[in-house]
């Protein structure tokens, strides 16, 4: 990698990070820890993100959040890339006939981030996913539903070059993985049962943009006794049926 290009790659990164958690205010401590870059560097990067406007300090010095000129950037490419207002009605479907925690998430590159989140009626929730949080392809629901989506190669490219089971665990080796995108592949929707946090589960279904790709999810989280054998066909029939109706509004734009 040139040096130009590993001065973007480590930028993005801290971009990146300052945007999960809801984009939460972070120290440069937290943001080179996160990051995996060393203090010195990332407050380098930081202090030249903040002259161009595109990360600023809170009040008093402390922490950094995304600054005015993302805002301006993002407003922009709105257009093109946000489909929050297409499908935040299936999202708000997904909650009312399931009575789970409903999501829109969206692919960047090698991950999803979660855009939309809609509560059901069923008053125990899962608190895995809120908006900004980001997971590789293949862990949670929405990255599982993409995955198994998308074509073979790509998907085997995926595979191939990315090792999840070191932060993720055995059930995130590849030959476990294949298995369950197999599974969503035939049933139209994937289950993740449980395997970010115990007892916590997730479906989802891949929305696709107008070329027939994967790049979006709609998911449902709950808490494992609402996944049982019964509910399981019933609640990835919605989120199939939502995503559909989405995939077609999105062909129509």
């Amino acid at each position: 990698m040139t040096d130009g290009a590993q001065v973007v790659e480590r930028t993005a990164r801290l971009l990146r990070a300052l945007s999960a958690d809801s984009g939460e205010p972070m120290t440069t401590t937290r943001l080179a820890q996160a990051t995996g870059l060393t203090r010195p560097t990332a407050h380098r990067l930081l202090t030249a993100l903040a002259e161009q406007g595109f990360v600023d300090r809170e009040p008093g010095g402390a922490a950094w959040v995304l600054g005015p000129e993302l805002y301006v950037m993002g407003a922009l490419a709105a257009d093109r890339y946000d489909i929050t207002g297409t499908a935040a009605e299936a999202v708000r479907a997904v909650a009312v006939a399931t009575g789970e925690s409903a999501f829109l998430s969206a692919r960047r590159g090698d991950e999803t981030v979660c855009l939309l989140r809609e509560e059901g009626a069923f008053p125990l929730r899962s608190h895995v996913l809120h908006e900004g949080i980001r997971f590789p392809l293949g862990v949670a629901s929405a990255g599982l539903a993409i995955l198994a989506m998308l074509p073979e190669r790509d998907r085997e490219d995926y595979l191939r070059r990315v090792d999840l089971v070191p932060a993720w665990g055995a059930a995130h080796a590849a030959g476990p993985l294949r298995e369950r995108l197999a599974r969503a592949r035939a049933d139209g929707y994937v289950v993740n049962p449980g395997l970010i946090v115990e007892g916590s589960w997730g479906m989802a279904a891949a929305i696709f943009d107008a070329h027939g790709r994967p790049a979006w999810a709609l998911s449902a989280t709950g808490v494992e006794q609402r996944f049982d054998d019964e509910r399981r066909p019933l609640i990835g029939r919605v989120l199939v049926e939502q995503a559909h109706v989405v995939t077609q509004r999105l062909r129509g734009r």
